[in-house]
């Protein structure tokens, strides 16, 4: 039973292994290396991917797309693109390591970073943000859905206090996307970095980051681009100067069949259908003595996951438990954001964390349910003696 759609997203749709299969069985070629057929398909494979990207997130120009090897890739070229020594960016405490390292890399070059604490739930204050900006301020960059509590920010208004302050505003929709509506255009979102490979259902290797036509973006990796071959310098021209190499058609292709997955049903069905799933574990998990849930408690205000701990008991141990035991597949730990637990006080040991998707079903939460009293039960026992 796998319940780690936060990190990976498994099973994928049948059509993303066949659209896989299919890019590397019987097109082969790379886009823009040519002007024979299988070139030409790869191309098309490439255009349609990026145009069913615009509909899932309501962009007008699909040219603005940009599709990198995963999330982290995405965060690193909107970050090291844009800002410059000198520059003032603020962050929250909620942020994943793939914000906060580029940001951290940046300051050591001369960027001024400020990290504004959530509350105890995971949710930062729009006004704490407010309050940190500068006449330097470049940009506000935030994850829309914490990977650790799954607290929803307050993205819609973070978007109109950058437009008052005239800053840019990076969106991290790892946890995401796929799951609750982005409208880049509507809300204001600059920057729009995203992992394939989680809630849009595609294979490792995959993600994009959207950037806004006001966006002056330089390229962080230069190299070929199947165009403007003969300028000696990388070219700007988007999508393809921020493109350098091969690119994965084959990660695209799958990419493209999960995101017309995710279309076919409407990100509606797939919230609430995680929502439901989550819920039910909810309901036994705080009947168990010693057992805290972290995040906002009202079910509307996050998403994606549910972390927890149980008193007397490692995160780490219990997650083994499942493992062995039951052949169930749960994340515990830091989850790459130790800023985040240092917010909600689960540092150093972290918390466990399950994470359901399309295909998790009632029937899993059940037996998770009792999976995880016995599991914890067998633990404190296991230390009592």
């Amino acid at each position: 039973m796998y319940l780690d759609n936060a990190a990976t997203s498994f099973p994928k749709p049948e059509t993303v292994y066949e659209s896989v299969l299919y890019a590397m069985r019987d097109v082969g070629a790379s886009p823009g290396r040519g002007g024979y057929l299988r070139s030409l398909e790869a191309g098309r494979i490439l255009f349609q991917a990026r145009e069913a990207v615009a509909r899932l997130f309501s962009i007008s120009d699909s040219s603005r797309v940009i599709f990198t090897h995963n999330a982290t890739g995405a965060l690193n070229l909107a970050l090291q693109g844009t800002m410059v020594a000198g520059d003032h960016v603020i962050t929250t405490s909620m942020e994943h390591n793939s914000m906060l390292r580029p940001l951290y890399a940046l300051r050591n070059k001369g960027v001024e970073l400020s990290i504004i604490n959530a509350d105890s739930n995971g949710v930062v204050s729009v006004e704490d943000i407010r309050r940190a900006l500068q006449v330097n301020t470049r940009m506000i960059a935030v994850s829309h859905v914490s990977n650790v509590c799954g607290a929803i920010q307050p993205i819609k208004q973070l978007a109109e206090l950058c437009r008052e302050a005239g800053v840019l505003f990076l969106v991290d929709a790892a946890q995401s996307a796929g799951c609750l509506s982005i409208d880049v255009e509507n809300l204001g979102i600059d920057l729009l970095a995203v992992p394939g490979h989680k809630g849009l259902l595609g294979p490792p290797g995959t993600g994009l980051l959207y950037v806004a036509p006001q966006v002056r973006l330089k390229p962080i990796i230069q190299g070929g681009t199947g165009s403007h071959s003969s300028a000696e310098e990388q070219p700007l021209v988007m999508p393809d100067g921020f493109e350098a190499g091969t690119h994965n058609i084959p990660g695209i292709a799958g990419l493209k069949a999960g995101i017309e997955f995710i279309l076919e049903r409407g990100h509606l069905a797939v919230y609430q259908h995680e929502q439901t799933l989550l819920n039910l574990a909810e309901e036994t998990l705080r009947k168990i003595p010693g057992v805290t849930i972290y995040g906002p408690k009202d079910p509307v205000e996050r998403c994606s996951v549910l972390s927890f701990t149980a008193s007397g008991v490692d995160s780490a141990l219990l997650a083994a438990e499942l493992d062995q035991g039951f052949d169930i597949s749960v994340r515990a730990g830091l989850h790459c954001a130790p800023l985040a637990h240092r917010t909600l006080g689960t540092l150093p040991g972290g918390t466990t964390r399950l994470s359901p998707g399309w295909f998790s079903t009632s029937e899993d939460i059940a037996l998770f349910s009792k999976a995880v009293v016995q599991c914890i039960s067998k633990i404190r026992k296991q230390f009592e003696k």
